[in-house]
């Protein structure tokens, strides 16, 4: 495997690690609001909530790219969830 190919997969590793971070933020935020005693807490999980939106957005679209580019396939076979 050459340089380039060994940069495009951990580029896509790294996306991957993106999308996984959005759902944790998504699921730390519903968890949090289920538990919430006030309103500052409220702004603060309504926060990582949209983060957790904004992230898994902008890394599903670079996801997208990729595959559109044909660089994407090769890190599927690395991906572990």
């Amino acid at each position: 495997m050459d340089i380039k190919n060994t940069k495009y997969l951990l580029c896509n590793d790294h996306l991957i690690e993106a999308v996984n971070l959005a759902e944790k933020l998504l699921a730390l935020a519903d968890r949090g609001d289920e538990s919430r005693e006030d309103v500052g807490c409220g702004v603060l999980y309504g926060m990582i909530r949209d983060c957790g939106y904004k992230l898994r957005s902008l890394a599903e679209a670079e996801i997208a790219e990729h595959q559109r580019r044909g660089i994407w396939s090769s890190a599927l076979a690395t991906h572990k969830e």
